[in-house]
């Protein structure tokens, strides 16, 4: 029997209308639908796909969001094993993921662990979160020679990078945005800096004056530090 392949399909930010027709002929061919359990009961990829998979089968794969790399590892190889005994039976399988699969997305490592195995596996782009947020603000990303830097906020201090000369967007900002904030007053940097929360879902926020943005806020926050206004 012909093994199945496994499909990363990045579904965009949030907007269901940024889903790209790729994704969606992706999504209506696989004969699984795999989506990452969102134990709050809230799955953001599956509110912008659901119209596209009616009828078909939907599996859920733990993705724990901590940073222990050993539990990390664990959920990730589970994860790949169930998906392997669908592609052993010939199925085909995809994984829907907000934004990108190629940016800081979990679905990467599954992904990683099924290809070791020698199944064919394919990664279909979408829409990322910066440059919707981006157009959402009504502004551009880089311009001319200005480089981009993408930070994922929640993981490090950020002020050696926002010190560089170049446009920066911090991703994942939500569990450290005081720290965040902090660091881009010292830098001198807050006329310069946007943020959009949930771009493109339910309670989005734009953020032009990033001196207003509270010290609480959403996972989905990003922040565009550009290098000058413009």
């Amino acid at each position: 029997m012909e093994k199945g392949s496994l499909y990363g399909v990045g579904v965009g930010p949030g907007d269901k209308e940024l889903i790209t027709v790729k994704a969606v002929n992706v999504l209506k061919m696989a004969d699984i639908i795999a989506l990452p359990n969102a134990k709050s009961g809230n799955n953001k990829a599956y509110d912008i796909i659901k119209e596209h998979i009616k009828d078909k089968e939907i599996i859920y794969i733990d993705m724990p969001m901590v940073k222990d790399k050993q539990e990390l590892e664990k959920s990730h190889k589970t994860g790949a094993e169930i998906i392997r005994k669908y592609l052993d039976m010939g199925k085909n399988v995809a994984f829907a993921t907000l934004g990108d699969v190629s940016i800081y997305s979990t679905y990467m490592y599954i992904h990683r662990i099924i290809t070791s195995y020698g199944y064919n596996t394919i990664i279909i782009p979408g829409v990322t979160s910066f440059s919707a947020s981006a157009a959402r603000l009504n502004i551009s990303l880089c311009d001319g020679d200005t480089p981009l830097v993408i930070i994922p906020a929640n993981y490090k201090d950020n002020k050696e990078l926002l010190s560089l000369n170049a446009a920066k967007v911090l991703m994942k900002s939500g569990s450290k945005i005081g720290q965040v904030k902090k660091e881009i007053e010292e830098l001198g940097l807050t006329a310069n800096t946007y943020m959009v929360e949930n771009c493109g879902m339910e309670q989005e926020k734009v953020y032009y004056d990033f001196s207003q943005v509270k010290e609480k806020t959403s996972y989905f926050s990003l922040i565009i530090v550009k290098e000058e206004n413009k």
